[in-house]
């Protein structure tokens, strides 16, 4: 690989790993910049899912405070999202990926709308007792939605922390750096299982996964800091444009194609 190369998904992993552990938009960098240093669609796409595994160690060395107390619900919603990752990776390596693709903007678009709106769904939720999943307990909604967020990070992955988000903000009443936090985690467990399979049996570009983990894990580090710090109202509003930014980015290039 060319030190130019080498240096663009490098500064691309810091931002990758920035706006993942922020906002769960990594792919949002990582995968136009894999594109861009020579890589074709599925390699991007596989090695964009090996490198981000150091988002998940970044991030969780970052929110040590905010996950103290989480362990159950961490290992609940992480077997969860690991099962689905693990479908999904099964997915992408037995199925032509056109269709999927198709809704991926949808997904993305639906998830930015649902954290727009999270109070007001928060408020309906909880009249609900089987979409509510509070403490202890993970309801059959929650269940099913966490394992097909799984599925689709495992299979395509990008803005699969905005659908986490998402889905975890309307089970919980907890500030926003905890259930990011959590995200974090969840959304990881989807990456890992997925990457060990992307390494034996996919074309995984081994150079450049390791420029991009490497700038992926300073960033990922920094991310719950800054999460930490920023107010939660416009850090969600700007999570969700974000998110509606990168549906319409991938609406414009299905079009264009």
């Amino acid at each position: 690989m060319e030190y130019g190369s080498a240096a663009l998904l490098v500064a691309a992993g810091a931002a990758s790993g920035l706006a993942g552990s922020v906002a769960g938009l990594a792919s949002l960098f990582s995968y136009p910049a894999l594109l861009a240093a020579g890589l074709p669609p599925v390699a991007a796409n596989v090695t964009n899912t090996v490198a981000l595994f150091s988002n998940t160690l970044g991030t969780a060395a970052g929110s040590r405070a905010e996950l103290r107390g989480q362990g159950r619900r961490l290992l609940r919603l992480g077997v969860l999202a690991a099962v689905g990752g693990s479908l999904g990776a099964a997915l992408l390596l037995g199925t032509p990926s056109a269709a999927f693709e198709f809704i991926v903007p949808w997904l993305i678009a639906l998830g930015s709308v649902l954290i727009l709106v999270r109070e007001p769904l928060r408020r309906w939720a909880a009249r609900l007792p089987r979409l509510a999943a509070p403490g202890a307990r993970t309801s059959p909604a929650l269940a099913g939605t966490v394992l097909l967020v799984g599925l689709y990070g495992g299979y395509f992955g990008a803005a699969a922390g905005v659908l986490m988000l998402a889905v975890l903000s309307l089970s919980a009443s907890e500030p926003l750096p905890v259930t990011n936090a959590v995200k974090n985690i969840a959304t990881g467990a989807a990456n890992v299982t997925a990457a060990v399979a992307y390494a034996f049996l996919a074309p995984v570009d081994w150079g450049a996964a390791a420029a991009l983990a490497l700038g992926c894990l300073a960033g990922s580090r920094l991310g719950p800091v800054l999460v930490r710090r920023l107010p939660e109202k416009p850090l969600r509003i700007a999570i969700a444009v974000a998110g509606l930014g990168l549906a319409a980015s991938l609406w414009y290039e299905a079009g264009a194609a």
